[in-house]
Formats: C-alpha cells, structure tokens, sequence
C-alpha cells in the first residue's frame, strides 16, 4: 500500500471544511511555537524565579527539546491504533497539561521535569496534524495544507512569542504558561468541532509504524534536516550578539529584528508550501542551495544595517521553505506508516538546533568572530544538499522511492 493510498482512504473536505480544520490544527502549532521560543526572552526572570544562574536556567530549554526528541516516536508507537483526531486531540491535551503543570512549578528540577513533560506531544502532535491536514485536501494541494499547518508555527514567532514574553515580563513569568494553556484548550476545542473522525487503519499497528524506520530513504531525509536545517539554526541561535557586536544595533532593535526573522518565517511557509507542490525533492534542492548563498551572503554583509535588516528576514523565509517539502517527503517514502515518520521531523529539527548552536559556539569559541557561524551554516547546507541528491539518486535507480499520488501533478523527481 503507498503512502497516497494509505492518505487517501478519507474523502477530501471540501474547501471550506478544509480550510477551518487546517486553522485549527495550525493554532496548535501557534501554541506550541509560543512556548518553545518564548522561554528565551524570560531566561533571567526564569532563573530568578527559582533560585539559578541564566546558564542554568537555559538547561529548562533543552530539557523541552530532550521532550521533542523522545515524545515523537514513543507517543506515535503506542498510539498506532488510535484514530488521528483523538490523538491530535490527546497530544494537545497533553501539552496543555504539561504547560499548566510548568505553572504551578515551585523549584527548579520540577520545571524541569514539567517542560520535558511539555515538550513530549510536540514532534508527535506536527506529525500528526501535517497526515490530517494532507488527507483533507486534493493530493496536488498537500505541501499547501502542511505549509499551513506549520504556518502557526512561523506566526508564533511574529505574535506569539513577544505577546507572551510581554505578558511574561509584565505580570511575572509563570504567566506564560497560563497563557499557551489557553491557547491549548481553545486548540482542542476547535479540532473536536472542525475536524472530521477518520477511521483507524485496520492495518494499523506498532509494527506497521516502527516499519517506516526500516527505510534507508526515512533516514535519509531525516539526516537532510538534522544536517541541513543545523546551518540555520548555527545562525539564529547567535542573531542577538551578531546583530549588537557587528551590526551595530542597540539591543532595544532585537524585538524588531525578531519580528522580521518571523515574518521571513511567515513568507517562506507560504513559498515553501507551493514549491513543495511543484516537485518534492526539487524543491529540496533549491532551498537547500539557497540556504548556503544566504549563509555565506549573510556573513559578508551583516556589518551594514540595512542589509542585515534585509538578510534577517531572507534567511527566516530560506528556512522555513524547508520545511513543508521535508514533511512532504516523508509522507512519500514511509508508505503504511506516514505518522511516525512524519513526526520524527521534529526530532529532527530540534536535533538540528542543537547541532547548529554546538557548532556555532565552537567557532566563536575558537575567536573567529560573531560572522562565523553562518559559515559554518553554509556548510552545513551544502552537506545537506549533498544527502538529499545522493537520496533522489537513490530514487532514480529504482530503490525505495518517492510516490506521486494518482491524479496528481507535482513532480517527486530529482
């Protein structure tokens, strides 16, 4: 059975019904990118709050990540057997849970534990949301209906963060958390109303899902966005210090210089959704190479203002095209299990972040300057291009390939 097969078995919603179940899985995704990146803004008060160093506290972010990374695959294996909207549901349950229990957090190993617990649906819930929001509209319309979806994620960063962060700073940082539960309960409530009940695979099983990890192809693309998607998180990761120390600018411009890094977000979720549509892997390609100009142009031009103004928002929308064509991807090559594999995105990404800011630091540490990380970001996007041809090459030769669902007119070559 392919992958179309297996996301085709529902009849498409029409394009109303479609557009508001998309809406509500996309709010999920505004949730959850609020409470991922707000963190950063409110690190001091966090630290203060419960008795550490900022260093300290930053280790609440990455006890979140740790969340993403397990959560994906350990939440869709056991949750093989279950309809998608009762796990989109449960895993945004979830989350709320995990962001209320961050509230009531009195010291610091329990925030820990509550923002590992708020991390795990995460990776699992996007997988999830991207196999909906592509079994409700037309299969030449899926990297569109994914893009979408991820869309909450991009307007998180231009809404959601610094309105959280505000609320944060403003009326005390536990708030936060009050803040991305209400997101998460209006979430659920929106998903129970507007999103149809699919039946479960009869096929379905923990041994149909953990299949796709059999795929040489899964794998590959995973190591795409590990890879890849590192370089720009070797960028952003450092944008504040780069955007002060060689740009010039005061530090009372980050919020706008934020802002323009989430509308790039915006813009290249839009971009990226129809370029996914066009051709899977060709798009790959071309954001992948775009990615490393925009790096290695980034690093050259920073010290004047107005292009890095400008540099700041290309390299939000170059990686966020990414994106849609990666999730897509993955839906194509994990035939009979697109869940899991679709989830295990996440993973991926926050496994890039971690790669990224690891190899951005370093090259700072060793006195190349605040530059350096894009060009190391460069690199990395040129080793990421790297996999994904030796991937459609793999294609080309007749080995686990990419499926081009009936009817439709996207190109899946290389």
């Amino acid at each position: 059975m392919t992958t179309a097969n297996f996301l085709s078995e529902t009849k498409p919603a029409s394009p109303n019904a479609a557009a508001w179940a998309i809406f509500a899985l996309a709010m999920g995704g505004f949730g959850i990118g609020t409470t991922e990146f707000a963190m950063m803004g409110l690190l001091p008060n966090v630290a203060a709050g419960v008795g550490v160093s900022v260093p300290e506290a930053g280790h609440v972010i990455s006890a979140y990540a740790l969340g993403v990374v397990v959560g994906a695959p350990l939440l869709v294996a056991v949750s093989a057997k279950w309809r998608r909207k009762t796990l989109a549901l449960a895993l945004m349950g979830l989350f709320t849970l995990g962001n209320l229990s961050s509230f009531f957090a009195q010291d610091y190993p329990t925030l820990m534990a509550t923002r590992f617990v708020a991390g795990l649906p995460h990776g699992a819930y996007f997988g999830v949301a991207a196999v909906l929001a592509a079994s409700l509209v037309v299969p030449t319309k899926r990297g569109r209906a994914i893009a979408m979806v991820m869309m909450g994620l991009a307007v998180a960063n231009v809404v959601g963060v610094p309105l959280a962060t505000m609320v944060g700073q403003q009326f005390g940082w536990r708030l936060m958390f009050v803040f991305v539960a209400f997101i998460g309960l209006v979430t659920i409530a929106f998903i129970a109303v507007v999103i149809p009940f699919q039946k479960a695979h009869p096929d379905a099983s923990l041994r149909r899902e953990l299949g796709a990890l059999r795929r040489g192809q899964v794998w590959l693309t995973l190591l795409v966005g590990v890879v890849g998607f590192g370089g720009f998180f070797a960028v952003y990761t450092y944008v504040a210090n780069t955007m002060t120390d060689v740009a010039g600018f005061p530090a009372d411009f980050l919020p706008v210089i934020v802002g323009l890094y989430g509308l790039g977000m915006v813009a290249g979720s839009f971009a990226g959704g129809k370029l996914a549509d066009w051709s899977v892997l060709g798009s790959i390609y071309i954001v992948m190479g775009f990615i490393a100009l925009m790096l290695v142009t980034y690093a050259f031009t920073v010290h004047i203002q107005w292009l890095a103004l400008v540099m700041i928002f290309v390299i939000g929308a170059s990686g966020s095209m990414l994106v849609p064509s990666l999730q897509t991807r993955l839906l194509d090559v994990s035939p009979g299990a697109p869940t899991l594999a679709s989830s295990l995105n996440h993973s991926a990404l926050n496994m890039a972040n971690a790669l990224g800011a690891f190899a951005g630091g370093l090259v700072i540490s060793w006195g190349w300057g605040f530059t350096a990380p894009a060009l190391v970001g460069a690199v990395l996007a040129v080793m990421g291009l790297g996999i994904a041809l030796v991937s459609g090459r793999l294609d080309r030769r007749g080995r686990p390939a990419a499926v081009v669902p009936v009817g439709a007119t996207a190109r899946v070559d290389g």
